[in-house]
């Protein structure tokens, strides 16, 4: 991954936001429940069809830990690349921000500060026109 791509999370007081939303725990947690969220929804269900969770969950885990600045490097894909195919599928800015309400509901839920949704959201919606392939 690039990450020129991903706009890096703020360091608050010597911590990372990763660190600020509770560490891996807190971001295993919110990827399940997010993902719970993001295939009950008529809206983005199609779009996992044939996607083995598991491993879905897994990467987004890596990915997030990696933008709210818990980890140095991420190896995935690049957005372009790992959202090619769902792009193709039809995936667009209305895909894009109900994912984005969803993160947000889930760390909602899950007792976040709303100033650290906001913050992680922003990290989020930076990363748009790469996903969306613009």
């Amino acid at each position: 991954m690039n990450p020129a791509l991903v706009i890096p999370a703020k360091k608050t007081l010597n911590k990372t936001l990763f660190e600020r939303i509770g560490g891996k725990d807190a971001v295993n947690a919110a990827v399940d429940i997010f993902y719970e969220k993001v295939i009950a929804d008529p809206q983005l269900k199609p779009f996992f069809d044939g996607v083995d969770m598991a491993r879905q969950r897994n990467k987004q885990k890596a990915f997030l830990t990696y933008a709210f600045g818990g980890a140095p490097i991420y190896s995935g894909k690049n957005m372009r690349e790992a959202h090619k195919r769902l792009v193709e599928k039809g995936m667009n800015s209305f895909h894009f921000d109900a994912v984005l309400s969803h993160l947000g509901n889930t760390l909602k839920e899950l007792s976040v500060p709303s100033e650290l949704i906001r913050e992680a959201t922003q990290i989020v919606k930076s990363i748009k026109k790469d996903v969306l392939n613009r």
